[in-house]
């Protein structure tokens, strides 16, 4: 009989808002807590045991929100000060290797690949090698953190997790780690995510000024890497009554390196074409999805890209990128486009707007292709490796 697992979860990213890699820590300590295959789930974070830091995170909660931090994240600090990376880096290992001390026959899991100094068996989560591959999507001082702390984490890392095959091939390309030791395994969708009618939506879109089937939106981070400059420019070259009929609508927070983004958003607004939502409750999220026309995706690189997962899963036809990891999430299912292209972009965007036969059946590919991404399926799957890693 196998024995059952002792796992120490890196807890660093649970907090509000929950995006990016503290959503994936949120759905995976939600189902592992209760795996059949763990005796114990712990959490670490910042150095210190915490108790449970899933019980103020309900986001359906009123009042909560997917994008408003409640304070600074260690993330956004080290993203803008050079010189608390060097701090950061040179006085924290030799602390929480301490408080870790005695637990040799845990499996540690980091699901952000920062790994302290531990003695017992490691599990990280490699997302994206964009800090690696292109260093000029982040501020300097991410870098310099994500740089000094990346090599040290992967030397004492056991068995690599990716949410993608394109970027476990990514890794393998770029670091001598025999195949067996990495493993793709994709991200969930929310069952939330799933087709609305017209009706069940009316209330919700009408506080935003918007109409069932009447937009096209884009959900992420406003920053270089989601390539929102060439979206708006592909979009202000649209015919102004079709700007007008399908307003493009943004939701995402305010990001690195996007005041020039906000200052074309601005004109659109003055045009009548864009809405900039910012902040979007989690409760209302699954709505602003179903309800939209269009999908609007072009990023220029993703480690999975789950915004593409979730407006397929809503019943939304999906234009992305086709490079990186797209073309593998969207599975056949988007229209894809060159990213660097603009009169791509913005031919694309016409062509889906003016084909209902071409959104139908895009609705139609993908909804099947979304309901391949749970995050039931995930847990098992992380819970697998995390087994496989004690054993070797």
């Amino acid at each position: 009989m196998a024995v059952a697992l002792d796992v120490i979860l890196a807890a660093d990213s649970l907090q509000r808002p929950l995006t990016g890699i503290g959503r994936y820590t949120y759905e995976l300590a939600k189902r592992l807590a209760d795996h059949k295959d763990i005796a114990r789930l712990r959490y670490f974070s910042m150095g210190s045991w915490v108790a449970n830091p899933l019980a103020d995170l309900d986001e359906r909660q009123p009042g909560s929100t997917r994008h408003s931090p409640d304070r600074p994240s260690l993330r956004t600090i080290l993203a803008t000060n050079r010189a608390a990376v060097r701090v950061y880096q040179a006085l924290t290992p030799t602390l929480y290797g301490w408080r870790l001390r005695g637990n040799n026959r845990a499996i540690y899991h980091s699901p952000n690949f920062i790994v302290p100094p531990f003695n017992g068996a490691v599990v990280s989560t490699v997302h994206d090698l964009s800090h690696i591959l292109h260093p000029k999507f982040h501020p300097q001082a991410r870098v310099d953190f994500m740089n000094l702390a990346f090599d040290v984490s992967m030397k004492r890392t056991d068995h690599v997790i990716t949410d993608s095959e394109t970027v476990r091939t990514e890794f393998l390309n770029r670091f001598n780690w025999a195949p067996e030791r990495v493993t793709a395994i994709a991200l969930g969708v929310d069952p939330e995510y799933h087709p609305r009618s017209a009706d069940e939506l009316h209330a919700v879109l009408a506080q935003w000024g918007l109409r069932f089937q009447g937009y096209v939106l884009y959900v992420g981070s406003i920053e270089p890497r989601k390539n929102l400059e060439r979206l708006l420019k592909a979009y202000s070259t649209l015919p102004l009554a079709m700007r007008r009929e399908y307003p493009l609508v943004m939701a995402g927070a305010r990001g690195w390196h996007s005041d020039q983004i906000h200052k074309q958003m601005e004109i659109g607004r003055a045009e009548g074409w864009v809405h900039y939502l910012s902040f979007v409750s989690q409760a209302h999220l699954p709505l602003l999805y179903a309800g939209a026309a269009l999908f609007a995706y072009p990023s220029l690189y993703e480690g999975f890209g789950l915004p593409i997962a979730e407006a397929m899963a809503s019943g939304v036809p999906v234009i992305t990128s086709g490079v990186s990891c797209m073309p593998e999430v969207a599975g056949g299912a988007a229209k894809l486009i060159n990213p660097l292209d603009l009169e791509d972009i913005s031919f694309a965007l016409r062509e889906c707007l003016d084909s209902g036969s071409w959104r139908k059946q895009a609705r139609k590919q993908g909804i099947a292709r979304a309901a391949g991404f749970s995050w039931d399926q995930c847990a098992q799957q992380t819970a697998n490796r995390r087994r496989i890693s004690q054993c070797g």
